[in-house]
């Protein structure tokens, strides 16, 4: 069995995506939150423990002594024992490696200006150029799967890896009410709706830590109107 390392379910985008595939494709797996401590470089020395990089998700396979310690060598991992993980067909395999890749490495003005928070709701003052830049690509882009694949998910008629990259913008869309197309916002219904989505989703507004970096990220460009978190 698997052993998967991840931060605080309020703010941890990378950690949700190995998360939430596991999840829905019911891969046992034992989870280990170990929450931020005050920012990511005073976690480092922490998160070494079990992470080669001092960062989250890092997986732990202990039956084979083999540590994997970002988001899509995780996925990699995991699919070579368990090929639901991408889709079978091949054309559409190489649309969700690819779509994956792009969330992995892209996306910057998304990150930049709408950091995952999912207990709070806020009002976007301004969008960038590249912020309205990366959710036309964004929209293109699930319109192209949803279209090309034939949906209900990114790649298909099942829930694969891409929905599991693209399942913390959800989170994103929810908190800073980001405008998309229709077909787009209901994919982002869709995912909040799933059960491993839903989970996560009620541990994050349980949690009373509260990160002065992640919370001022969140209110750059916003202004709070409500947060539905529990306090200490």
């Amino acid at each position: 069995m698997f052993d998967l390392y991840i931060a605080n379910k309020n703010y941890s985008s990378w950690s949700l995506r190995p998360w939430v595939l596991l999840k829905t494709l019911e891969i046992p797996f034992n989870e280990h939150l170990m929450p931020f401590e005050g920012g990511f470089g005073e976690s480092l020395a922490t998160f070494k423990r079990f992470s080669p990089s001092g960062l989250v998700p890092c997986l732990v396979d202990r039956e084979h002594e083999v540590a994997v310690w970002d988001s899509l060598a995780i996925v990699e991992y995991v699919a070579e024992a368990h090929p639901d993980v991408w889709p079978q067909q091949l054309a559409a395999r190489a649309w969700a490696r690819s779509a994956s890749a792009e969330m992995h490495s892209g996306f910057a003005a998304l990150r930049d200006e709408c950091s995952m928070n999912c207990g709070v709701r806020v009002a976007m003052n301004a969008m960038s150029l590249g912020l309205k830049s990366n959710l036309a690509r964004l929209d293109a882009l699930w319109q192209e799967g949803l279209e090309r694949f034939g949906g209900p998910f990114l790649a298909g008629e099942h829930f694969t890896a891409v929905d599991a990259f693209y399942a913390p913008v959800a989170f994103r869309v929810q908190t800073f009410g980001l405008p998309l197309g229709d077909a787009s916002l209901a994919y982002v219904q869709r995912l909040l709706a799933l059960p491993a989505m839903q989970a996560w989703y009620a541990a994050a507004l349980k949690e009373t830590w509260r990160e002065p970096m992640h919370e001022q990220e969140t209110l750059k460009q916003a202004t709070l109107l409500s947060d539905e978190r529990a306090t200490a």
